[in-house]
């Protein structure tokens, strides 16, 4: 019998599981597939390793920094500033048709940009941010608004709305046209005032970190061990059957699976589905190997987040890949003290996922192909041609994401409607995770922390 069993070793299921073995609560983590990381995995392919979900790691913090999400998480945690390695972007940018607005890890800089560029909206954009900075984001008793009602009341240039957005929604947004205001804050705060950073190795540094403090304090993993069913009776769970037949016993239940993923494994459903909707905003992502580096090519930006049409669109697109819109990041453009062995450009654009679900295995190599080559010549709107000097090419789809993440749909974000307290209409079941609410990688461990501070710790969960 366990305390807990946590469902999926991505960030938030082992930071949830750090907390519980820290205070020596019996804690088995159930993983599916092979490998850790779910969102926020790494593959080798062809000898070269790469991130899934990684461009980023958002809310920088300088080391020795007291207060925000880091410094709050490397606590929680037990963990060092150096255990995450973390070097700082060189600078991004959000770039539109006539107009681009660049932004480092220097908020001031940002608030100049806007000022130069939209000089009569900046008195709106600092009482936007002054709200922000006043809004708890962390109050999981905040009701859902609109942000582009609040953003709007602020700032009436929609050129300048939609780039504000633009970043936040393919950043963190599981919503269509919108975000929930306090989604919107976290993704602000993420991207905005805090900023861009990654560790040298990637997204695997973290990992290994994260997973080797959950066994330093006694805590069970267990690969290729996907769950079939939780198991309840009397309104409360009782453990977990498991594919292979097992059946696992545990006090509580913590699933990380995203929220409508989580009630297709119960065997007593809620009684009403409508809160666990799942999402239908999904990525193409394209990765190429380099033998120059970006910026022997005049491509010094560490992320570009671009829109080439009158307005910025953020939705499922009709068309099988949206080409008006994307992101274009640079693993090489950190402040690196030792340059990566490689050049590296990744590209990102919104995804139809019903349409890559459905296509027949024999056409979905070539049409992956083809519009990987129309991806890239939608992004050299915004950057050098690099083609010449590719030496090797990955992309994933929604059904990619679908298969490693077992997310409805490939939705990345999860469901629009996110479950800030975690619980569910089972007494001891608990959700963290993309559709606790925390996105990103920070984000993402703050939710493990957060439900197992406020629903298994209680009394010892002080910081």
């Amino acid at each position: 019998m366990y305390d807990t069993i946590i469902i999926g070793a991505g960030l938030s299921g082992l930071a949830a599981g750090i907390r519980l073995a820290y205070y020596e609560r019996p804690v088995c983590i159930v993983e599916k597939h092979t490998t850790i990381g779910g969102l926020n995995s790494f593959y080798r392919l062809r000898k070269r390793d790469h991130d899934v979900g990684l461009h980023a790691v958002t809310n920088y913090a300088k080391p020795g920094t007291k207060t925000g999400p880091l410094s709050k998480l490397l606590r929680q945690l037990r963990l060092r500033w150096e255990d995450f390695d973390l070097t700082p972007q060189c600078g991004s940018s959000v770039a539109f048709p006539g107009v681009t607005l660049r932004f480092t890890n220097e908020f001031a800089f940002f608030e100049q940009q806007v000022a130069e560029m939209f000089p009569s909206q900046i008195d709106g954009f600092r009482r936007l941010v002054a709200q922000i900075q006043q809004h708890d984001e962390l109050n999981l008793a905040n009701r859902e608004t609109s942000a582009r009602e609040i953003v709007s009341r602020e700032i009436t240039d929609p050129l300048l709305v939609d780039m504000i957005f633009c970043p936040l929604m393919f950043y963190g947004s599981p919503t269509a046209h919108d975000m929930d205001f306090t989604q919107f804050v976290i993704m602000f705060k993420a991207i905005f005032l805090e900023g861009f950073a990654r560790p040298h190795e990637g997204v695997r540094l973290i990992m290994r970190k994260v997973v080797q403090q959950y066994r330093k304090f006694g805590g069970e993993l267990r690969l290729r061990s996907g769950v079939k069913r939780i198991l309840s009776n009397g309104g409360k769970v009782t453990g977990v059957e498991l594919e292979s037949g097992e059946v696992l016993e545990a006090k509580h239940v913590v699933s990380s699976a995203g929220s409508a993923e989580t009630m297709r494994m119960c065997d007593v459903p809620p009684p009403d589905q409508q809160p666990y909707q799942p999402g239908a905003v999904s990525f193409v992502e394209t990765i190429f190997s380099l033998d120059v580096m970006p910026s022997d090519l005049g491509h010094h930006e560490t992320i570009i987040f671009y829109n080439d049409n009158e307005r910025f669109v953020y939705d499922a697109p009709t068309e099988p890949i949206d080409l008006r819109s994307g992101i274009i990041c640079s693993p090489n453009n950190f402040q690196y003290e030792t340059p990566l062995d490689e050049g590296r450009v990744r590209i990102t654009a919104l995804a139809n996922p019903d349409y890559w679900m459905n296509l027949p295995q024999d056409e979905y190599v070539a049409e992956k192909d083809a519009w990987t080559n129309r991806i890239v010549e939608s992004a050299l709107r915004f950057m050098p041609d690099f083609r010449s000097h590719v030496i090797d090419t990955d992309a994933f789809t929604p059904r990619t994401i679908t298969k490693f993440t077992s997310h409805f749909n490939g939705a990345v974000y999860g469901a629009p409607h996110k479950i800030r307290t975690g619980t569910t209409h089972l007494e001891n079941l608990f959700l963290c995770g993309t559709d606790q609410g925390f996105l990103g990688i920070i984000g993402s461990m703050l939710s493990g922390i957060t439900i197992a501070n406020l629903h298994l710790l209680k009394p010892t969960s002080s910081i």
